[in-house]
């Protein structure tokens, strides 16, 4: 275990440091990105326009030797634009059949650029893909190719021609990360990449086999029953109507995190303390990533909506009250 832990923590290090090479700053954004990608989760990145969330992810698919789409969401796209459709063709004997003309989704990376423009309807055509890794065509299933990660990026929904994103696509997303306008510091060195002669590139250094391997290993990963208690309870926390509800979770919210966020937590927590060089998970790991898989599973309701509570303060609320050690009632 030892020695697959430190040759995970040496894959992790080199992808973030060809990342690096083009991408300043978002440290903690690269950082649940590469979380989502090595435990088979998909990434939603949100931010206003131009913080360099679509190079973010352009980056990383030259950084793995994943087959790569990009999809730009438009009000006009059509699911059949990202998943495919039959069409007609004529075979060797000269009848015309029909075949299956597969779409962008067909791809281990997918970019999902500005998501939140499309309409519900062309939304939720990524449902079955992030959940099955397969679509459905005219009553024929077919499976996307492995491993399979959707990364997206949207628009904050106080902008021009946004469409909210519906709650079942959202929980499918493993983690939803915050982009925010780069430092001082960061923007000159912006400045200086950009600006000038020098144009870095990443070079690949991962592949999908590689990858797959490397998540199995965060799996075998130990959690103690104490702490996958409290996991739990930090999700049950988030509900209004069960016992251990939080205070601003029993006014602010109408519904709370699924079982998903739960699972979201364990699994980044144990991917934290693979990071931090030990192979048992902490109560502070799952505080540590617990903003980041729940922030998105939480649905407000007209109080919290109407008087602008983040649902990020709703769970700092949650992990300042959460049980320690669980209720037996969990």
């Amino acid at each position: 275990m030892e020695h697959r832990a430190k040759e995970f923590r040496e894959a992790y290090g080199r992808v973030q440091r060809e990342i690096g090479k083009v991408i300043v700053g978002h440290t903690d954004i690269v950082h649940g990105i590469l979380t989502c990608l090595f435990v088979g989760g998909h990434a939603l990145l949100e931010g206003v326009p131009g913080l360099g969330k679509t190079l973010l992810v352009r980056t990383l698919s030259q950084v793995l030797d994943l087959a790569f789409n990009r999809i730009q969401f438009t009000p006009d796209l059509m699911p059949s634009d990202i998943m495919g459709t039959n069409i007609i063709s004529e075979g060797a004997d000269g009848k015309r059949v029909f075949s299956f003309q597969p779409g962008p989704l067909f791809a281990q990376i997918v970019l999902a650029d500005e998501i939140n423009r499309a309409t519900p309807k062309t939304q939720s055509a990524l449902l079955e893909a992030m959940q099955e890794h397969s679509v459905t065509v005219a009553s024929q299933t077919y499976a996307l190719p492995e491993p399979f990660f959707v990364m997206a990026t949207q628009n904050p929904l106080e902008m021009e021609g946004t469409y909210p994103l519906p709650e079942a696509q959202l929980d499918r997303f493993f983690f939803k990360l915050l982009v925010k306008f780069p430092s001082f510091d960061d923007m000159q060195s912006i400045m200086d990449r950009t600006t000038e002669s020098a144009n870095p590139r990443a070079e690949r250094v991962l592949d999908g086999e590689r990858i797959r391997a490397l998540a199995a290993l965060v799996r075998q990963i130990p959690v103690a029953t104490e702490v996958r208690r409290y996991a739990i309870a930090v999700v049950m926390a988030t509900h209004p109507e069960h016992e251990l509800a939080s205070p601003m979770a029993k006014q602010f919210v109408r519904f709370g995190s699924s079982p998903r966020g739960a699972q979201a937590i364990i699994l980044a927590a144990k991917l934290r303390a693979i990071l931090d060089g030990r192979y048992h998970v902490a109560r502070d790991d799952v505080r540590a990533v617990a903003p980041m898989a729940l922030r998105h599973r939480i649905i407000l309701n007209f109080e919290g909506q109407a008087d602008g509570v983040p649902t990020d303060a709703v769970v700092a609320n949650v992990l300042k009250t959460a049980a320690e050690p669980v209720a037996a009632t969990v």
